[in-house]
């Protein structure tokens, strides 16, 4: 009987399995994926975090585990995940990771200088697990970056807004709609990070600062917009929508 088509001459090696889907390329790029990047703001801590790590190794031949973990705990608190904005118009986007603490009508802080009639502030408070870069709410351009020193209290009390050290950023859309957005530093925050500056043009969803360790970002919203979070919620910075702009509806 004729062998089939295709088939093997007899005492032939059976084919070798492909591996193409296992190459170290292709290995290396999902990992890649999987793993996300670091914001830049936290690379000179990481980098002394291990090299403290190394010192220690070298002059005692102990701790190599722990310092290896203690780095990519460094890495990982400061990590900037890619994020998806919504498909929609005239709504106000998350600007950190956390958990909506307090929704409440409040004079505004006077460095944004608006109006100084009370309008919904949304607090959403950052542990120290989450990820702590902020984005941007809206489309439209700064118009002010103003920076101011304070105490260090725990991020959670509603004084923090007002007492501890903080920055804060006026943005104006396209509309002519003012909002801000504030960044606290937290019982174990000593260090905030705004990359952007007064002029310029900014999108929803990007990243633009960083808070390193457990804080809050506050965000003031115009009067009129409809809040669309509650307290104990959680928020994705650059995706959960926090209001609807005032005058608009969803697009």
């Amino acid at each position: 009987m004729p062998d089939p088509i295709g088939a093997a001459p007899p005492g032939a090696s059976p084919p070798a399995p492909s591996h193409a889907g296992l190459s170290l390329p292709h290995v290396a790029g999902l990992i890649r994926a999987a793993l996300p990047p670091m914001h830049p703001g936290g690379r000179p801590l990481v980098a002394a975090v291990a090299a403290a790590a190394a010192v220690i190794r070298t002059a005692t031949g102990r701790g190599t585990l722990a310092g290896a973990l203690a780095t990519a705990a460094t890495a990982a608190f400061f990590r900037d995940p890619r994020r998806v904005r919504p498909p929609l118009d005239n709504v106000v986007l998350a600007a950190a990771d956390g958990t909506v603490a307090t929704v409440s009508d409040v004079l505004p802080p006077p460095e944004l200088d608006l109006p100084p009639t009370p309008v919904c502030r949304v607090s959403v408070f950052l542990s120290v697990l989450d990820v702590h870069v902020q984005r941007i709410p809206v489309d439209g351009r700064v118009l002010a970056v103003e920076y101011r020193p304070g105490r260090f209290l725990s991020a959670d009390l509603d004084k923090a807004s007002e007492d501890n050290e903080r920055s804060a950023l006026l943005l104006e859309t396209a509309g002519g709609v003012r909002l801000g957005v504030v960044q606290i530093a937290g019982l174990l925050a000593r260090r905030i990070v705004c990359d952007v500056g007064p002029g310029d043009e900014v999108a929803a969803g990007e990243t633009y600062g960083l808070i390193r360790f457990g804080s809050r970002v506050d965000v003031y919203l115009p009067p009129g917009s409809r809040v669309t979070v509650s307290v104990g919620q959680r928020t994705i910075g650059g995706e959960t929508v926090l209001a609807e702009l005032p005058g608009h509806g969803v697009s």
